[in-house]
């Protein structure tokens, strides 16, 4: 084997999984919000998701990483090839937008950007007496 033929090999596989991951996820996403799946954030809030809300936030989970198998696939078969400026180009144009992808993504699920601090778990009010 050559080693065009292994990056290419590679970077298919690669992709295979970042489209598989997102399909699986879909799919394990359902029964999940159905049994009222919540995740640890909303269980130490105190705040009880709807359905639909759950499934947003596991399917959104499982769209991210199969987005950043998506473009490490990208990555290997543009650079690790035949880096030409064209290919490149094209590259940062699709991480780009990729990108851009996952921080909406990201907003959408814990409603903060990916650089913002997680916000500190609110202490219980004082007992009033």
């Amino acid at each position: 084997m050559d080693f065009q033929l292994i990056i290419e090999t590679t970077g298919r596989v690669v992709d295979f999984a970042g489209v598989a991951v997102m399909v699986i996820g879909a799919v394990v996403s359902i029964p999940l919000a159905l049994r009222g799946y919540q995740p640890k954030r909303a269980q130490a809030a105190g705040v009880k998701m709807s359905v639909y809300r759950t499934y947003r936030q596991l399917l959104g989970r499982s769209i991210l990483l199969g987005l950043e198998l998506l473009v490490a696939a990208d990555i290997i078969r543009t650079v690790a090839v035949t880096p030409t400026f064209e290919s490149v180009g094209v590259l940062a144009i699709i991480v780009a937008i990729r990108t851009f992808l996952s921080f909406s993504l990201e907003l959408e699920i814990t409603g903060r950007w990916p650089w913002q601090k997680e916000p500190a778990p609110a202490e219980p009010a004082p007992a009033q007496r």
